[in-house]
């Protein structure tokens, strides 16, 4: 059976700049997928949109695309990524003109998925009782209406593997799911059926498992982590899939890091929830299925996965504005690094009472003495070398968050001794954006594919 390469190269915005570019260079592959978007990112995107209408996207993107243009050109490597969040159009344009600018004119098309911005039609869904509830709290939408950043439909696969279908090169998207980035070159090759749930399911399953990058290939790995090769070198993961829906994980030889069963493993159970219930816009995956072999050094095969009909729902994703937040530190050092730090944070909170500053929430944690698992950590050594006191509040009053933001650097002269780490000034107050998870009929909206060529 013919077998397509798709490699991952971006697990999030912000992740390793040379990644796609060793991905495309290294070894032979079919499709370079890139995961840019986050939740949290489509509202920061969406911010830098209102500010400059021609942002709102992924610019480190289009600056890789610059630099393996003429690799994806010869070599008829296809990209896609969700680089486009809340302009794709934008997104588009600008790597047009890199095409342009190097001489492929008539030889990339570019392809978008839109259609998953919503908000401009929020209040039409409200006033047609479309709620929008929160899948947590069960509030409806209309609650924090005037708060809202952003709102963004989570399509799949399909509207990718339509862009491709279309002749596209690369296709830009906004917020389709980090499993439609592989499942979609896959639809596209092997001209799976709308209801083949079972390969859909598995198509789905091998985007999950490359969707963070190089979490599957021993980065952030808890087992025997110290003796993985090369995380220097490490890399990034690559799905050889066939039409049968089966597919092994691998990645380039000479380049560092494991894959084998545990690394493997570990990455399944990222963000699970019901292992027989992995909903998706275009099937339900069957977790519990899945049949795992070691395949030879770094490769492991998947094989056996089942899946169920897909629901009549997306999934949306919507940022708001919760209020505003600030954190400080200060370090104090031996000798009673953490009693110091203890009575730091007993000062500090007397002070802001006698001040009348009110606060939602006020959050201490004793870095190097219990941050990471508070009470699990049990009592901390009393000879500790040093300790971070970090303390953060958080409430709808900016101005009584900024007066917090004064009542740091006082205590390294007015407050225990042995304090160090001060030099970064105030603490910045931040808006705080939250998140609500909500379901739309898919009747509802519908996702917009276009291809144009450079």
């Amino acid at each position: 059976m013919r077998t397509i390469r798709i490699a991952n190269g971006q697990g999030f915005w912000g992740d390793s700049v040379q990644a796609p570019i060793e991905q495309v260079r290294r070894g032979q592959i079919d499709y370079l997928g890139l995961d840019y978007l986050a939740e949290i990112t489509m509202s920061i995107m969406q911010k830098q949109r209102a500010k400059d209408p021609r942002s709102g996207y992924a610019r480190d993107f289009v600056a890789m695309i610059e630099e393996i243009l003429p690799d994806l050109v010869e070599r008829h490597i296809k990209v896609v990524a969700n680089a486009g969040g809340v302009n794709g159009e934008a997104c588009r344009d600008a790597v047009l003109e890199v095409a342009r600018k190097a001489g492929f004119q008539g030889r990339a098309r570019i392809g978008i998925v839109a259609g998953d911005d919503i908000m401009p039609r929020l209040d039409d869904y409200l006033s047609r009782g479309v709620e929008l509830k929160n899948l947590e709290t069960g509030e409806p939408l209309s609650a924090i209406r005037s708060q809202v950043q952003s709102a963004n439909i989570y399509f799949g696969g399909r509207p990718v593997a339509e862009a491709f279908d279309q002749g596209a090169l690369i296709v830009i998207a906004g917020r389709v799911t980090d499993t439609g980035l592989s499942l979609g070159p896959l639809i596209h090759e092997f001209k799976w059926a709308a209801d083949d749930w079972d390969r859909l399911a598995a198509g789905t399953i091998a985007g999950h498992t490359v969707e963070c990058g190089a979490q599957c290939t021993g980065g952030n790995c808890q087992f025997d982590w110290e003796t993985i090769p090369n995380l220097a070198d490490i890399g990034y993961p690559i799905i050889e899939a066939q039409e049968d829906g089966s597919f092994v994980i691998t990645k380039h030889e000479g380049t560092g890091g494991r894959i084998n069963l545990q690394s493997i493993k570990e990455q399944l159970l990222y963000e699970m929830g019901d292992p027989k219930e992995y909903i998706t816009p275009d099937c339900i995956a069957d977790f519990t299925s899945i049949k795992l072999a070691e395949a030879g050094e770094n490769r492991v095969r998947f094989s056996g996965i089942k899946g169920r009909p897909a629901t009549e729902f997306y999934k949306v994703s919507i940022s708001y504005s919760a209020g505003w937040k600030a954190v400080g530190t200060l370090v104090y050092s031996w000798p009673d690094a953490l009693k110091k730090a203890q009575a730091a944070d007993r000062i500090l909170r007397e002070r802001l009472d006698r001040l009348g500053l009110k606060f939602d929430t006020v959050m201490t944690e004793f870095v190097g003495a219990n941050a990471c698992h508070g009470a699990l950590a049990g009592e901390a050594l009393p000879d500790l070398p040093e300790v971070q006191f970090r303390i953060g509040v958080r409430g709808d009053n900016r101005h009584m968050i900024e007066r917090f933001t004064r009542e740091i650097a006082p205590l390294v002269l007015n407050g225990p001794p042995s304090v160090t780490g001060f030099a970064g000034g105030r603490p910045k107050v931040e808006e705080i954006i939250a998140y609500w998870p909500a379901l739309i009929p898919k009747a509802e909206v519908a996702p917009e594919v276009s291809v144009v060529e450079a």
